[in-house]
């Protein structure tokens, strides 16, 4: 390597030792070769420990954990029998006395950059006092799909309308309205599938959802259902297969937001789903939600704030005519229909502090519905007066008035309920 011009002048001026100029270059341009074969691998080291950084590499992803528990006391007019019909819901209060309603264990968080995940196990305690553990949901999310497209896939509640997908510690009353339990059953519609939705690119948020679940289950009260349990109207259950996509519960939604003022925003909904019942005919239910709310820009913690939803469920039920398996009996074939809705406003008048009132109606046509519970006229209205003591606790009282065309008498009912959160999980909005 050829020897700059300032290193032999350096070397000519210092008048070497041994009078030898060349030998001074020599040693000068061997020690300026050592230096630069030293600053060579060292580049190749930091190279290597690059390439090595930039690798995959199976990391630690942390998850967040929650528990909430729901319970309830409380007494009403009606029998304990009585109350098995009246509060059919799966997490409703069912007898005086004590209800262990909810106890649900969560987990969510990121799988890796294209998945997050949730899962949600529940505990209850049945009205005969017997434990109750199960897979409530646990599914996957897509978080990177282009187009505004997004795919939910796994176990998860059905998304119709605005309650059925929600959780009992987001309710805004102690009990799930008449019509949701009538629809979709004690749990509410839910089941192995997958949806796919899409928001779409227009000048106000609108959401398009399309999903595919299986249509059996105790959570499909409306479609399949469960072997041998009796179908809508007491049609028996007939064996079934699924031998095409037809057998699936198909289900779709659309949901817009509309901002009527910088304090005033209006949610509309339609929702769908259709699918084969355990009769061997088959199903619709259509519904359509409105959720108005109000919050001024003036607001301490979310307080003050007005909320008024509404929803309305009908149902066609179109029952084969069938043999009775456990009489052997002949069962003329049907038609179903049930309808129903729920109205609701929810009041947070002071910081942590909350007054909701809800009217609710439910009636049904055809196959006789006068000694069916789950599907006779029947009205209830309620009140409930909600404290959040803090962002993970709430105490509510609530009571109603029952108007039942089975029992023929109006019944009433006061519940206290006590809702604590511990860990990540979402919060009370406070």
């Amino acid at each position: 390597m050829p020897v700059a011009p300032w290193l032999i002048l350096c070397a000519a001026v210092s008048g070497a030792d041994d009078g030898t100029l060349e030998k001074k270059i020599e040693e000068i341009e061997a020690k300026h070769e050592k230096e630069m074969e030293s600053v060579i691998d060292r580049l190749d080291e930091l190279e290597t420990a690059l390439k090595e950084a930039r690798k995959p590499k199976a990391t630690l992803k942390l998850i967040d954990i929650s528990l909430d528990g729901l319970f309830a006391v409380g007494g009403s007019t009606a029998t304990d029998a009585e109350l098995l019909d009246l509060q059919g819901g799966g997490h409703d209060p069912h007898k005086r006395g004590f209800t262990v309603q909810n106890v649900e264990l969560s987990a969510s968080g990121a799988v890796d950059p294209y998945f997050t995940a949730e899962a949600h196990i529940v505990y209850t305690i049945d009205p005969e006092g017997q434990s109750v553990v199960e897979l409530e949901e646990m599914f996957l999310t897509t978080t990177s799909l282009p187009a505004g497209l997004q795919v939910k896939a796994g176990q998860f509640f059905t998304e119709f309308g605005r309650l059925n997908p929600t959780h009992p510690h987001a309710w805004d009353f102690v009990d799930q309205p008449i019509v949701s339990t009538r629809m979709f059953g004690g749990d509410g519609m839910r089941g192995p599938g997958a949806r796919l939705s899409w928001l779409a690119p227009t000048p106000i948020p609108l959401e398009v959802i399309g999903g595919v679940q299986n249509a059996n289950g105790e959570t499909m009260t409306s479609f399949f259902g469960a072997p041998g349990d009796p179908q809508v109207g007491g049609h028996p259950w007939v064996t079934q297969d699924v031998a095409s996509p037809a057998d699936m519960l198909w289900t779709a939604r659309a949901a817009a937001t509309f901002d009527l003022a910088p304090t005033t925003v209006l949610m509309p909904g339609v929702s769908g789903a259709f699918g084969p019942n355990g009769t061997g005919g088959r199903t619709r239910i259509q519904g359509g939600d409105l959720t108005l709310k109000w919050k001024p820009a003036a607001n301490e913690g979310g307080f003050p704030f007005v909320s008024w939803t509404s929803e309305y469920i009908s149902r066609r039920f179109a029952a084969d005519a069938a043999v009775d398996p456990s009489t052997g009996a002949y069962v003329p074939g049907d038609v179903l229909h049930d309808a129903g809705l729920y109205t609701q406003v929810n009041w947070g008048f002071s910081r942590g502090w909350t007054l909701g009132a809800r009217h609710e109606w439910a009636d049904g046509s055809g196959g006789g519905t006068g000694s069916d519970p789950m599907r006779d006229h029947r009205i209830r209205d309620s009140v409930a007066l909600t404290w959040y003591p803090s962002e993970f606790s709430k105490i509510r009282i609530q009571g109603s008035r029952d108007s039942d065309e089975v029992i023929g008498k109006p019944v009433y009912a006061v519940w206290l309920q006590f809702e604590i959160m511990i860990g990540a999980h979402g919060a009370h909005k406070w």
